[in-house]
């Protein structure tokens, strides 16, 4: 679990990253959930946006991918959203 300062650092580190995935209305599919956790191992840090034809809300697409990859929710901001899970090879970032 994420402390506020944490979580805070992380939204920092976010915004100089672009969104990598984009989850249309086809929703969250295990080729994501791989995709996804292949990149949280890689960078640690993953921006992802919602296009507006998705049947959900940013929100739930959000905590449906935390659960499915077991990562930290750090942002949900408009249709993007940040996540964050620490890399069991690539560790790069170092917490507060």
């Amino acid at each position: 679990m994420l402390t506020s300062k944490q979580r805070s650092y992380l939204r920092g580190l976010a915004n100089n990253i672009d969104p990598i995935f984009q989850v249309g209305k086809g929703g969250v599919n295990e080729n994501m959930v791989k995709q996804f956790n292949d990149a949280l191992e890689a960078r640690e840090l993953v921006k992802a946006s919602v296009l507006k034809n998705a049947l959900a809300q940013t929100r739930e697409v959000c905590e449906e991918v935390a659960r499915l990859t077991g990562s930290e929710i750090v942002q949900v901001i408009g249709n993007k959203f940040v996540l964050y899970k620490e890399s069991k090879d690539n560790k790069e970032i170092m917490l507060p």
